[in-house]
This record gives structure tokens, sequence and C-alpha cells, in this order.
């Protein structure tokens, strides 16, 4: 008698698990893919990458940009930016483990890139900063404007926010906020503050789809 094939069930491995000021954050490996974890929650993984790379594309106007990225994640936002050709990308995480885990277990190539500037810094206070002006400003440091990783991060996505970023860029500039769903309080904020505002949905497979909002100055 045959024997039936069963399929083999993966187990998802905890590779580092590191205490922070902010909490416990967790990389973990689950088959051929790697997650990071937030005291529990789950931010982000290495499975698909679409609205990331979205985010990016929606700001990015023009080859030769000069770009920032708030959240390293797991290098996706990262890797678009240097493939549509900008100038200079600083991408700005406030967790170093975060990024020495794409240094070595997700092998972030793109880090390597000499347009690539990487600052370990707390964005809303990099931003409140003297600084200089981008071209594009692409936030991705929490699950959303209304989902934060943290509660001080919401200070990120009211006035004194946005305040900061539209500082950070010239007459044309755009700023970019991934979000894992609609926010209809926030993008009203938006629409008061800049001169157009763009919503893209990128579908997923879990839930409802991912939100990219794209304000333009």
């Amino acid at each position: 008698m045959a024997r039936l094939a069963y399929p083999r069930r993966v187990v998802c491995i905890t590779l580092e698990r590191v205490e922070t000021p902010r909490g416990e954050l967790v990389l973990r490996r689950d088959g051929d893919h790697h997650e990071i974890i937030s005291n529990g929650t789950f931010l982000m993984d290495t499975r698909d990458g679409r609205s990331e790379r979205e985010l990016v594309r929606a700001a990015v106007r023009v080859p030769g940009a000069r770009v920032l990225i708030g959240g390293l994640g797991v290098g996706f936002s990262l890797a678009e930016a240097l493939e549509l050709g900008v100038a200079a990308v600083t991408v700005v995480e406030i967790e170093p483990a975060v990024v020495r885990w794409n240094r070595t277990y997700l092998r972030t190539a793109a880090l390597d890139d000499p347009r690539v500037t990487v600052a370990v810094a707390d964005l809303g206070a990099f931003l409140a900063a003297p600084g200089p002006a981008y071209d594009a400003v692409c936030l991705d440091v929490d699950n959303g404007p209304e989902w934060t990783v943290t509660a001080a991060n919401a200070a990120l996505y009211g006035a004194d926010g946005l305040a900061a970023v539209d500082r950070r860029l010239p007459a044309g500039g755009t700023l970019a906020v991934w979000s894992a769903n609609a926010a209809p309080a926030f993008e009203a904020r938006l629409r008061a503050l800049f001169r157009t505002v763009e919503v893209r949905t990128v579908a997923v497979s879990r839930g409802e789809p991912d939100v990219v909002y794209a304000a333009r100055r």
C-alpha cells in the first residue's frame, strides 16, 4: 500500500530576542521567510513587499531624487528607492537590532550601496532637528497612523509631526505614509496641509488592503 504524503509542518524558530527601551523585539524564521515582532505584535516579514515598494513609487517621481525613509523594516522600501535611480537615500531606524539583522540574517545588500546612509535615531527627533531637504519622505515606522508601535509615535502623524516633515520638503516634494488599514482622520489632516493627496490601495493575502497615502507639497 502506498503511503500518504503529508506536507511538512514548518515551525517558527526564534533567531533573536532583544529588550529595547520600547519593549521586546523578536526576529524569527518561518520556513524560508523572516518576521519581526514587537511586543507580541507582528510588524513585518519578507514574504511580499508589494505595498512597501508602492510606498516609494508613490513618493519618488523622478530619478536623482533625495529620499528619506523612516523605518528600515526588512529592506523592501530601500531596495525600491535604489532601483528607481535616486541620488541618495537616508534611512532612519530607531532599533539598532533591526539594522544588524538586515546586515546578517536578512542579507540586505542595498545597505552596502554608496548612496545609502543609515541613521540609528528616533524619527521624530531626526525630523525636528535642523537638516537637509528631501524630495521625498517615506514613513513606514508603524502599522499605520492609527496603529502605532509605541504611543509616542502618534506624534509623527499629528500636526507637529506633519509640520516637521513639511519643513524638510521643497515645493513639489512628496510625503508618503504606509498603513495596514485606511485612516480617514489622518487623510483629512493631510488634505488640510498639502496641495494634493493620493490614496493607493494594495491587495494583500491577509485581511483588508494595505494603504499608501501620498501627499504633495
